[in-house]
Formats: structure tokens, C-alpha cells, sequence
């Protein structure tokens, strides 16, 4: 009798453990866009011209205007392309977007200056439902928002940053 109560805790501990995995499936239409809107404070994955999913967003500490140097809290504004994930993010999960550009980093280079980089939607390093503009140019989203964005975005999906 005392081995099968083992036996049954243990199979509940792992049974509500693979429950917590942050990695989802996801089954649903495909992803074809990424659409950021910073005024708006918004992020919607959509299939063509529907909106799958959308999220409250925060975004560089210093948001208004395009991010154009390292360190300026800026996020960056224009079309890139999902091009990375990191499964064991300081924040939690993240997809990498595909800035700087060659452009950016010409202009950056201009000025005497570096663009910056490694710029990511990511979670909030596990602080609940923390919002406002607290990033070094990143998009954050909740780390359970985060999970659902993991699993229904594939790299090489397009994003667009909108002012």
C-alpha cells in the first residue's frame, strides 16, 4: 500500500509538472505578421488581414521616435523580420527581430555612434502583470503572454513597428 501512494504522488508531480512547461503548441492559423503599434501600446499577430491575438505592450524607456543609437531607450520603428528565440531569456522566453539594418547601421556609423542591437519581444522576468516602458528598446509582454507568442510565431515572420 505504501509504494502505491508513492508511486501515485509521484505520478501527480509529474503529471502537474509537464502542466508548467512554458512551452505551448499551437495549432491555429499561421502568423504572417507581426503588428506593432507603439502609440497604441499594442502587439497583433495576424493571418493576412485578421487578428489572431493581441497584447498590451511595453516598449523602450524612452519610446517616441525610431531607435537610432545603443543605449538611447528607443524601440526601434519599421519592417523586419523575426530572425531568432531564445528559450532561456534572462526575461523569461524571447523572439529576436532583425535590427539593425544595414541602413541603420550605416547611419549609426555616420554619427559616430552604434546602432544598438539585440532587440527582442520577450516576458518580464517573471513579474506578473508589469506594464509602462521599462525596456532598453525591447517589447515586453507578460511571461504567459509570452508563451502563447513563442509558440505561434515562427522565425522568419515578418514585423512591422509602427510609430
Amino acid at each position: 500500500m505504501r509504494v502505491f501512494r508513492i508511486m501515485l504522488a509521484l505520478a501527480l508531480v509529474l503529471g502537474l509538472s509537464a502542466c508548467a512547461s512554458k512551452f505551448r503548441a499551437y495549432d491555429g492559423p499561421a502568423v504572417t505578421l507581426v503588428q506593432v503599434q507603439k502609440a497604441n501600446r499594442k502587439l497583433y499577430l495576424m493571418n493576412n488581414d485578421t487578428v489572431l491575438r493581441s497584447f498590451d505592450i511595453g516598449l523602450g524607456f524612452a519610446p517616441v521616435g525610431p531607435k537610432q543609437f545603443e543605449n538611447d531607450g528607443k524601440t526601434p520603428e519599421g519592417t523586419y523580420v523575426i530572425d531568432r528565440r531564445n528559450p532561456n531569456s534572462r526575461y523569461y522566453l524571447s523572439i529576436g527581430i532583425s535590427y539593425p539594418t544595414p541602413e541603420q547601421v550605416a547611419y549609426a556609423s555616420s554619427m559616430g555612434k552604434r546602432p544598438g542591437g539585440d532587440i527582442f519581444i520577450h516576458g518580464n522576468q517573471n513579474k506578473g502583470d508589469k506594464r509602462g516602458d521599462w525596456t532598453w528598446g525591447c517589447i515586453a509582454v507578460t511571461d504567459r503572454e509570452m508563451e502563447d507568442i513563442y509558440a505561434m510565431v515562427p522565425d522568419g515572420t515578418v514585423i512591422q513597428i509602427l510609430p
